[in-house]
């Protein structure tokens, strides 16, 4: 059999491949993001109780909601070191670490003393926990990604990598189905020792995740580009010498992560709070109805941009949240649960679906394959950074009783603005060669597929 010559393209993969890549995507984002969003959960319904002082409640919110912030701020840092690992050593090894990373700290979360029990030593210990989940996360999204991308068809590579998100949705969903029996537990059960099984379930994530991500093969492209240029030495200073715009682009576009993030920390927090008094069991439904909806929306998307293009589908994405979240927060100060759930589903399940969607391709595609994990990761990870901190900022502005939802709704809306001057601001990518994805000159074929110009499948 004649080995294949690296110069002459891809080596041609089995057609099962791009499917195994875009499955082991979907059911580590899953698993994964199943660990982070119980963290939300608890943040939101329990921690404030377990963790901090008691004789503040509006202060132990504030605390436990900023401790949900921590795991932002610690992704850049870890994206700065998973990215050149990605980029040098491939895209596989940072998928089975970050996943193992993730089921080890949370688990541990479920085994920490309270307060109570240990006093100020309890948050602390909380606290790097999250950061372990963060550096996981950063890693996470953009290894499978790039691993989704570049295995994905021509011109399907936003249905492919559109798995990824799906997965992290279905993590979310699951997540907060976890909590709902727990949550529906007698006060004393679920602060005392309730709240921890769906910490302790994350034992299985490092074990299905390895036998899942163990297999499978590094990337077509990847493979390339060491046999043939080589892995850059230093991808970060390669990254920030030739694509410092699209790093800026990538944070700011990533910004609109902060619909997800007050939809699902703040608004639960609120929504349950004294001054609307939603029950906890109703407003988690709300959560994962929206899921569900958004694992059907999502690539459905995805597939829209795969023919009119990445651009117009984000733009629907984000402006659209602008206008739908503060419809959702006044929905919530109403007390009305019909209402809370007809636009809960609407906002998160449908509108923000098509940003959600379809950045996995919109981003990755901006950049080469020597540097795409390295621009990803530090791109989305920095902008997340921003979304996780705006549930401890929003609990400011709704003020000591909590209950400024206008505030806050429009600090939301002004939040998706960034994210649309990203948006009309790149280029659009949907009908570039995957290999000459992130090369200046592919921009005359974007702009001539975007024009209706035949371009070369």
């Amino acid at each position: 059999m004649t080995a294949h010559d690296p110069s002459a393209g891809p080596p041609p993969q089995p057609q099962a491949q791009p499917r195994k890549a875009a499955l082991a995507a979907w059911i580590g984002s899953a698993l994964e993001y199943y660990d982070f969003f119980i963290y939300g959960s608890a943040a939101a319904l329990i921690f404030p109780e377990v963790f901090f002082d008691e004789s503040d409640p509006a202060n132990a919110t504030l605390l436990s909601l900023a401790t949900f912030g921590v795991a932002y701020a610690a992704r850049p840092v870890g994206a700065l070191f998973l990215g050149h690992v990605g980029d040098r050593l491939g895209r596989k090894k940072i998928m089975v670490f970050t996943l193992m990373l993730m089921g080890l700290s949370t688990f541990l979360i479920g085994c920490l003393p309270t307060r109570d029990q240990i006093g100020g030593a309890a948050p602390v210990l909380l606290v790097l926990l999250r950061v372990m989940q963060g550096i996981s996360a950063a890693g996470e999204q953009a290894s499978a990604n790039s691993m989704s991308l570049e295995h994905a068809p021509q011109h399907r590579r936003g249905y492919f990598t559109s798995f990824t998100i799906n997965g992290t949705q279905a993590g979310q969903l699951i997540a907060t189905l976890a909590f709902i029996p727990v949550a529906a537990l007698p006060e004393e059960q679920l602060l005392s020792w309730g709240w921890r099984i769906p910490f302790w379930l994350s034992v299985a994530v490092a074990v299905t995740g390895y036998v899942i991500r163990r297999t499978l093969e590094e990337t077509p492209v990847f493979t390339k580009q060491a046999a043939t240029e080589g892995v850059a030495k230093m991808p970060l200073a390669v990254l920030l010498r030739d694509h410092w715009a699209d790093v800026l682009r990538v944070v700011a576009a990533a910004v609109i992560a902060t619909v997800s993030t007050i939809f699902t920390v703040w608004a639960l927090s609120y929504a349950t709070s004294d001054a609307v008094g939603l029950s906890r069991t109703g407003m988690l439904w709300v959560g994962a109805l929206a899921n569900v909806v958004a694992l059907f929306t999502i690539p459905l998307w995805a597939r829209l941009s795969d023919r009119i293009g990445r651009r117009p589908v984000f733009l629907v994405g984000a402006v659209g949240s602008a206008v739908a979240m503060p419809l959702y927060l006044w929905a919530i100060s109403t007390g009305s649960y019909p209402l809370t759930l007809i636009l809960g589903v609407l906002v998160f399940g449908v509108v923000y679906s098509a940003a959600n969607g379809i950045w996995p391709a919109f981003y990755a595609e901006m950049f080469p394959t020597r540097v795409r994990l390295s621009g990803m990761a530090i791109g989305t990870q920095t902008g997340f950074a921003i979304a996780g901190f705006a549930v401890a900022f929003a609990s400011q502005i709704a003020g000591p009783d909590g209950d400024n939802w206008a505030g806050v709704a429009l600090f939301a809306a002004a939040l998706c603005v960034p994210p649309v001057v990203a948006a009309l601001s790149a280029r659009e990518t949907a009908h570039v060669e995957t290999e000459q994805l992130g090369e200046r000159g592919t921009e005359a074929a974007a702009d001539a597929a975007d024009a209706g110009v035949s371009v070369k499948a």
